[in-house]
C-alpha cells in the first residue's frame, strides 16, 4: 500500500469550492476576491524513514501566451499550449505530521500577499506563482507566500485542473536557502522522494462553463 492522500474539503476529481479559491465569478465585473482559504488535508501509510514532507498544488492548464486572458471578445483557445502555475508550495512539514487543518495556511485574500516564509509546525513557505503574474500591478504586487487558490480566465475555454501532491522525504530539511519558488522546490527533492501521493480538483469562472 502507498501513502494516500485525502480531503474533507472537497470531492476529489470535482469541482473545488469557492471557499478555497482565490478569486470566484461575479455577474458584473467578472470576478472578485473570494475566500481563499487553505483546503483541509490528512495523509496516511507514511513511509518508514520519512524525515520530513513538502507539499505543492499546481494548476497545469495555465495558458502559455496571456494574449486573451480576460479579454471581452474572445475565449481563450483550448489549443493553446498550458504550462504549470503553482498555488502552495511549502517544505519542512514535520514527520510526524498527518494533517494540515482548513485555513491553517491562508484565510482571506492578502493583497500584496503573505509575505511569511516561516509556515506552520515548521514549515518553509515557497512563493507561488501570483508574485509573478501581479508583478508590476501596483495594485497587488508582493511577495506571494503560502497558499492563494485558484483564479483561473474567466474567458478560459477549458476548465482548470489543481493537483496537491504530498512528498514524503529522507530530507529532515531541503537545501534552499532563502525564497524559493514550486520549481526550485521540485528541484530540490529529487532523487530524495520515499513516496507520494495526490489529489486533484478543477475550478473554472467561465459562465458558459458553468451554465
Amino acid at each position: 500500500m502507498g501513502m494516500k492522500l485525502t480531503t474533507s474539503s472537497f470531492e476529489p476529481g470535482s469541482p473545488i469550492p469557492a471557499r478555497y479559491a482565490f478569486a470566484q465569478p461575479h455577474p458584473e465585473t467578472h470576478v472578485a476576491l473570494a475566500e481563499n482559504v487553505n483546503p483541509q488535508l490528512g495523509w496516511t501509510d507514511v513511509p518508514d524513514g520519512t524525515m520530513s514532507f513538502a507539499l505543492i498544488c499546481h494548476d497545469y492548464d495555465v495558458p502559455s501566451v496571456g494574449d486573451d486572458v480576460n479579454q471581452d471578445d474572445r475565449e481563450v483557445p483550448s489549443d493553446l499550449p498550458r504550462v504549470d502555475f503553482f498555488h502552495w508550495v511549502v517544505s519542512d512539514l514535520p514527520s510526524d505530521l498527518r494533517s494540515i487543518e482548513e485555513a491553517q495556511f491562508a484565510d482571506g485574500v492578502v493583497v500584496g500577499g503573505q509575505d511569511v516564509a516561516k509556515g506552520p509546525n515548521g514549515s518553509r513557505q515557497g512563493t507561488n506563482d501570483f508574485t509573478g503574474w501581479f508583478a508590476g500591478d501596483p495594485d497587488m504586487e508582493g511577495h506571494y507566500y503560502g497558499y492563494d487558490g485558484p483564479a483561473p480566465p474567466w474567458n478560459d475555454s477549458i476548465i482548470h485542473h489543481y493537483v496537491f501532491t504530498l512528498f514524503a522525504l529522507d530530507l529532515k530539511t531541503v537545501p534552499l536557502e532563502g525564497s524559493f519558488n514550486g520549481h526550485e522546490l521540485r528541484e530540490a527533492i529529487a532523487g530524495h522522494v520515499l513516496a507520494e501521493a495526490s489529489l486533484e480538483g478543477t475550478y473554472t469562472q467561465n459562465p458558459r462553463l458553468l451554465a
